[in-house]
């Protein structure tokens, strides 16, 4: 029993670090705070700073103000930017997916009966969300390194070089959770937990028959 409790212990575990990293890649993907302006050379006194997301750029002046536009044209975006939204997408689709499942699947819920296929929904639920959170670490370190590449390139002026934004690093972590929440789920031992439930449930109607024929001899 203890071993079944510290299983359950770490699906819900799992699940919690799978719903944190979720929020923190949805956040990540809103801010426009993957790139930044860099401070170098000419540009460490600015009159204004540069941020720029998968969705909207702005631009923050030295007096405080802060004007955010949203990308008019998807079509004319580059590659790269166009490619990033998508998997981002894709991955916190498939993360909402799994928690739902995981949700389903789990063993403090009553949505499905104990048993072998309640173990498969919540293995499923764990890859789903390693899956998902494969797709949410793309985005972020493509991005870093076209950033990384273009502010070592000679061929680009210092005024359009830009620096790794927080969101950057929040997708990271957030990506982060959801491989160790989708890990906690898929270790969680649930096919063992499944077969577990179904010998005792076999046992014990076992038991409940041999009960019942050793009263029925004894009153014959």
């Amino acid at each position: 029993m203890s071993s079944l409790a510290m299983s359950a212990g770490l699906q819900m575990l799992g699940v919690v670090l799978g719903l944190v990293g979720w929020i923190g890649a949805i956040v990540s993907c809103a801010l426009p705070l993957w790139r930044v302006t860099a401070f170098i050379g000419s540009n460490i006194v600015t009159a204004q700073i540069m941020w720029e997301g998968l969705w909207m750029s702005c631009v923050v002046q030295s007096t405080g103000q802060m004007q955010c536009k949203v990308y008019d044209s998807m079509l004319a975006l580059p590659q790269e930017l166009q490619a990033s939204r998508a998997i981002l997408v894709i991955g916190l689709l498939l993360s909402a997916i799994a928690l739902l499942a995981s949700l389903v699947g789990g063993r403090c819920t009553t949505c499905l009966a104990e048993g072998s296929g309640k173990a498969r929904v919540a293995t499923a639920a764990g890859a789903l969300l390693v899956i998902g959170g494969l797709l949410c670490l793309i985005p972020p370190s493509w991005s870093a390194h076209r950033v990384i590449s273009d502010f070592y390139s000679p061929l680009v002026v210092q005024g359009q070089k830009r620096e790794l934004g927080a969101a950057l690093f929040l997708c990271w972590g957030a990506a982060a959770l959801l491989l160790i929440g989708g890990g906690l789920v898929c270790a969680s031992c649930p096919h063992r937990y499944g077969a577990a439930q179904v010998r005792g449930r076999r046992y014990k109607l076992n038991s409940e028959q041999s009960s019942a024929q050793t009263k029925s001899i004894a009153y014959v």
